[in-house]
């Protein structure tokens, strides 16, 4: 069998554009609403996996047989962003009730955020947040608006935000999710949305693999709520996709190109992974390795896309017609996820952030 990626993929060069013949109508599927998982499994490892293998076959296994699917000199690819707690609740100096969601930490004091309120707050105003602090919002960038904070805005988050958890969970978030919606390895503050795939890793998962010779590398992607925006293009050349920050270290890039000197596989851990480190193959070369690559990415990857980094997926399953999905469709081909995900729903599988998971091999690095 032959993926989409092996055969339109005929360079190593980054593909700048979408194929112009890709609809958002072709990367639908039908999802019964009780499959959303709302409460994560009991154990962090305790969730089933679908293996796609390299051959197309179909495979149900759960996630504590990950290690049998990964041999010594494998590099596992981790997003050691952490989540912060971007929710707040409050009112205007009119009264009128306000919700914040934090965005993007831009300074000490200042972030950008989505303002929900009957009538959007105009420069200069201040939002009575958490019944603890007075924000100012300063002006506006596009749809979101720039806040000051009145000390460190990290701080002020933690200590009275609330976890963002995704719009499909109906839940206000608890202290089960301020645990369980970050992974065991989250290190960097700033993202507003979990990086999903890794959630099903515990420490003890973790030493297991280490102890395989299984290698680990992070990169760094502040996760937007933009990931969870609808795609509302039926023509997907004409989706504006939203933008990221990232970071892969000079380390991680120099594991990777070991990794595949050895013939071994670079396995990344999460669409964000990928996101990660296909940006930064669009800076670099293998040969150019001399530093960390950082910076904003508007990276759409679609079936066509030419992966440099990437050779085997570790992910949940995502929304309809998600730039996820599109993602993950580039990778494995259209029509092995179409039947991937038919089996899963057929199956029971749990969806999305707090669902189970999916490995998905490709031909070129079975």
């Amino acid at each position: 069998m032959t993926s989409i990626t092996s055969i339109l993929c005929l360079s190593r060069h980054i593909q700048s554009s979408v194929n112009p013949d890709l609809q958002l109508s072709q990367f639908d599927y039908e999802l019964p609403p009780e499959l959303i998982a709302q409460t994560p499994a009991a154990q962090r490892s305790g969730s089933r996996l679908l293996h796609l293998d390299a051959a197309g076959q179909l495979h149900d296994r759960k996630f504590s047989d990950l290690p049998s699917l990964l041999k010594a000199g494998d590099l596992l690819v981790f997003n050691n962003t952490r989540v912060i707690k971007a929710r707040l609740r409050g009112s205007k100096e009119s009264g009128g009730r306000v919700e914040v969601l934090v965005e993007r930490i831009t300074g000490s004091r200042s972030a950008l955020a989505h303002v929900r309120a009957s009538k959007s707050p105009k420069p200069g105003s201040r939002l009575w947040l958490a019944d603890a602090f007075h924000v100012t919002v300063t002006g506006r960038e596009g749809e979101l608006f720039m806040l000051e904070f009145p000390d460190d805005a990290l701080a002020l988050l933690e200590a009275h935000g609330s976890t963002p958890l995704p719009p499909y969970i109906t839940h206000p978030a608890d202290e089960q999710d301020d645990t369980r919606y970050q992974t065991v390895y989250a290190r960097e503050p700033g993202a507003v949305a979990a990086p999903t795939a890794g959630l099903h890793f515990d420490e003890a998962m973790l030493a297991r693999l280490a102890e395989m010779g299984v290698n680990s590398a992070f990169v760094t992607l502040h996760v937007g709520a933009g990931t969870f925006q609808p795609v509302r293009m039926e023509n997907l050349s004409e989706h504006v996709m939203h933008a990221e920050r990232f970071h892969v270290s000079a380390a991680t890039l120099k594991a990777i190109r070991e990794t595949r000197a050895a013939g071994r596989r670079v396995v990344a851990v999460g669409t964000t992974s990928v996101r990660a480190l296909e940006s930064a193959a669009a800076q670099i070369s293998d040969e150019e390795v001399s530093g960390d690559i950082q910076g904003d990415t508007r990276l759409f990857i679609t079936p066509g896309y030419c992966f440099h980094y990437v050779d085997a997926l570790l992910t949940n399953f995502h929304l309809p017609q998600s730039t996820l999905l599109m993602l993950v469709s580039a990778l494995a081909g259209m029509e092995p996820i179409r039947r991937a995900y038919s089996h899963a729903v057929q199956s029971r599988y749990r969806f999305f952030s707090y669902g189970d998971a999916m490995f998905i091999e490709t031909p070129e690095h079975s």
